[in-house]
């Protein structure tokens, strides 16, 4: 999967974009992130909105293997 962090998440992970080749939930893709990428990213983390494939899926549900991941933090503005 194609991982794409934007804004804050970016800075907070260190990255603008990862791939990783587990087979994952939401939820335990959400974890291994926050494992990688330490405190700072996972308190960012929790404010984002985690997209896959454009989609919103809950924590349970499984990340296809090829989907991309956008994690969006709140933006500002209107």
């Amino acid at each position: 999967m194609r991982i794409r962090f934007f804004a804050g998440a970016a800075e907070a992970a260190g990255l603008d974009e990862q791939h990783l080749d587990d087979q994952l939930t939401l939820g335990e893709l959400r974890t291994a992130l926050s494992a990688e990428h330490g405190a700072e990213f996972a308190r960012v983390l929790e404010r984002c909105a985690v997209r896959v494939d454009g989609a919103r899926l809950g924590d349970d549900d499984a990340v296809p293997p090829d989907a991309t991941v956008d994690v969006l933090p709140p933006f500002a503005g209107g």
